[in-house]
């Protein structure tokens, strides 16, 4: 063989070597147990196509999308063995659909487009913008701190591109400037339509500590902890979960701050509402001792319910300190003095249902020997013939 044909022999076989990067089109020659396509190529080698490379989709069955004798058009990522006699090659799908969308890039930094999210990752969110791969940033899902991301998967949002370098495929995204657009204009729409003393109906967005988040209808409102219930309640998760329905009642819209203010036992019927028909004055109960003050003791008598033991209403003995005759927790029964239910004052009394106990002044003698007793039962004598000059001398 000359040299001239040794030349052309060896570009014929050069032109027929694959080699990374190159787009391939192969038949579908099996699909086999690993969820894999077996892809046959025009060199007479083998390619394999794993479902990660075919779709983003996780859950994607290759034997659903692909049969035997299909033609599929791939690029080739990488060589998967050195065996020259059947050398074998990872093959995608999905970065070949990629590739062609950079080279129909129809946007620009500053767009805002349209991005479904596929995943949520420890970082942020991976998203697909007109089948390009692109990534917001946690610090950028939203216009707060998100803990779990895992809740906006499959969603399809509005992001703003922050950065494209189609030479290494990437594509940064920022959801936070677009939602608070977005928020913007639901809260003017809804202060539109709200009004400070209507009812309506919301669903637990998220719990804090100071209160619940509540939707409106893509706006949120806030049930301040001490608005959740008549009730006293420490944590909010203790009584309200997210998700749950709720009617709540419009407290206050602020335009400037954005801001809606909303309260749950403003709907409720309150403990008060009954308090004068269930326990007038002159009424016995038992309480429970809730705090104690300077002044007297809390004693709640029914749920939600406290009223004021006065210091002066607690012995018939005088209480210098209502703590060293009370503590929280003490059981006690108490007389009702007076209710004012608008005030939501109630005043209650231990003393009264003491048994009251005789006036030592007028048991003891006075001090010249007689007592307060025996003047009176003197005075009242038939004959009163002593005056109380007699009893008592010069001394009156």
């Amino acid at each position: 063989m000359n040299d001239t044909n040794s030349e052309l022999l060896a570009a014929l076989e050069s032109a027929d070597q694959i080699k990374v990067g190159d787009v391939v089109t192969g038949e579908v020659l099996a699909i086999d147990n690993d969820n894999q396509a077996v892809i046959g190529l025009h060199t007479g080698e083998e390619g394999v196509v794993p479902a990660r490379e075919y779709s983003d989709d996780r859950s994607v069955n290759l034997a659903d999308d692909l049969k035997v004798g299909d033609s599929i058009e791939t690029v080739v990522v990488s060589n998967v063995t050195s065996d020259k006699e059947g050398v074998a090659y990872l093959l995608s799908k999905k970065r070949l659909e990629a590739r062609k969308a950079w080279e129909k890039l129809s946007f620009a930094e500053g767009d805002v487009v349209d991005a479904t999210v596929l995943n949520a990752v420890r970082g942020g969110l991976i998203v697909d913008v007109a089948g390009i791969r692109g990534f917001v940033p946690a610090s950028m899902v939203a216009e707060r701190f998100v803990s779990d991301l895992n809740q906006f998967k499959g969603q399809d949002i509005k992001a703003e591109v922050i950065e494209i370098d189609p030479a290494k495929a990437r594509l940064i995204l920022s959801r936070k400037a677009v939602a608070a657009q977005e928020r913007a204009e639901k809260l003017q729409e809804a202060f539109s339509r709200l009004a400070v003393g209507e009812v309506v109906e919301g669903t637990v967005a998220r719990l804090t500590d100071f209160g619940a988040f509540v939707d409106l209808g893509g706006v949120d409102g806030l049930v301040h902890v001490s608005e959740i219930s008549h009730d006293r309640v420490k944590n909010p998760a203790d009584v309200l979960s997210k998700g749950e329905k709720v009617n709540v009642k419009i407290l206050a819209l602020d335009t400037e701050r954005g801001r809606i203010s909303l309260s749950i036992k403003a709907t409720q019927p309150g403990p008060w509402d009954e308090v004068a028909e269930k326990a007038p004055a002159g009424t016995v109960l038992e309480g429970t001792v809730k705090r104690v003050k300077d002044f007297g003791a809390f004693v709640e008598i029914f749920p939600g319910i406290e009223g004021l033991v006065h210091v002066s209403q607690i012995s018939h003995k005088r209480v210098e300190n209502p703590a060293d005759v009370l503590k929280s927790g003490d059981k006690v029964k108490v007389q009702v003095l007076d209710v004012k239910p608008q005030e939501e004052r109630i005043s209650l009394s231990m003393k009264a249902l003491e048994e009251k106990p005789a006036n030592k002044r007028e048991d003891h003698e006075d001090s010249n020997g007689a007592s307060r007793a025996d003047v009176a039962a003197y005075q009242q004598d038939d004959e009163g013939a002593a005056t109380l000059g007699d009893l008592f001398g010069d001394k009156l």
